[in-house]
């Protein structure tokens, strides 16, 4: 068995291998569709670097944790858990993505996908007890997204982030729809046919409230100081959206607990709360942006380096 010091070797040495040859490495992975997975760590917050090979599905890319057939799955599953959106290279590009476990008849459909153009994946399942996680990594930005055009100023990059976050907004209540529509829809025994979508809306939800409490927390600790030292009889503003963002915050708690148990939750409950959600979010980026987007007009985007001194 090899250690964990020559794991980290090995990898490093095909993720460096494939970074300096455009995605193409040897030995073991000669040949194969192989992609660099980065995650966010679960418990460390730190950024964990992943070769993987993977098969393609329509426009998402599906990996497998197979860890090899072991006991146990892999540590980046459980950083996707964690933390969903994900950074993933393919040749010389890379992009962000959301991953979601596929469940039930989903996850069979796409594993016997994975095994008929690898069958290699079919030999690890078998040497193991515990089903081998699917995962889809497919598009982190909210459908037809297309955001404000083009970002000059940080008004415009503020707009940017915040039609990023409605979007995201609108497709997890779709989703939810679409889960509630399946389980009234479903009779008889067995799971409702509604595949990925717990996960899916666990995953997407998940990704959300992190992008929001981020974007809040570097309002509050930076965005917000900064404009109130050139602008102090704005105090009261500042003030106001601070309050905002522990509303919101609140109830980004309420919908998390709830998200736990999505399978089974109350559908009047659920949509309940996510529309208090929504409708307490979408009012104060309306206010933040009516008092915020004429201060940062002027403002370039990104910053412009310091010119170094004579």
């Amino acid at each position: 068995m090899p250690t964990s010091s020559q794991s980290f070797s090995f990898h490093q040495s095909v993720i460096d291998e494939f970074r300096a040859n455009g995605g193409k490495v040897g030995g073991p992975f000669a040949g194969g569709d192989l992609l660099l997975l980065t995650t966010t760590g679960a418990r460390s917050g730190a950024s964990r670097t992943t070769p993987l090979g993977y098969v393609r599905h329509g426009d998402s890319l599906v990996v497998v944790g197979s860890n090899l057939g072991g006991p146990r799955h892999p540590g980046w599953y459980y950083n996707l858990l964690a933390h969903p959106v994900v950074r993933v290279e393919v040749g010389t590009s890379s992009f962000e993505a959301l991953a979601v476990p596929a469940e039930g008849a989903r996850r069979e459909e796409l594993f016997a996908h994975v095994v008929r153009a690898v069958p290699g994946y079919g030999d690890y399942q078998d040497r193991t007890r515990r089903p081998l996680p699917v995962v889809v990594l497919g598009r982190a930005e909210p459908e037809q997204w297309s955001g404000p055009g083009e970002v000059r100023t940080l008004a415009d990059k503020l707009l940017e982030v915040h039609t990023w976050l409605r979007g995201q907004l609108r497709q997890v209540r779709a989703e939810v729809e679409a889960h509630f529509a399946a389980r009234d829809a479903h009779s008889g025994a067995g799971q409702p046919p509604a595949p990925g979508l717990g996960l899916q809306i666990r995953q997407r939800c998940l990704a959300f409230c992190q992008a929001l409490e981020f974007h809040h927390t570097s309002e509050d600790g930076h965005l917000f100081p900064g404009i109130a030292r050139h602008h102090p009889h704005l105090s009261d503003v500042f003030d106001r959206l601070a309050e905002e963002h522990r509303t919101v915050a609140r109830l980004q708690d309420g919908l998390a607990a709830l998200l736990a148990g999505v399978h089974i939750a109350d559908p009047d409950r659920f949509r309940a709360e996510l529309a208090a959600m929504s409708a307490e979010l979408n009012a104060h980026l309306d206010h933040e942006e009516e008092a915020l987007l004429p201060l940062l007009a002027d403002v370039s985007w990104p910053p412009e380096k310091p010119r170094p001194t004579p």
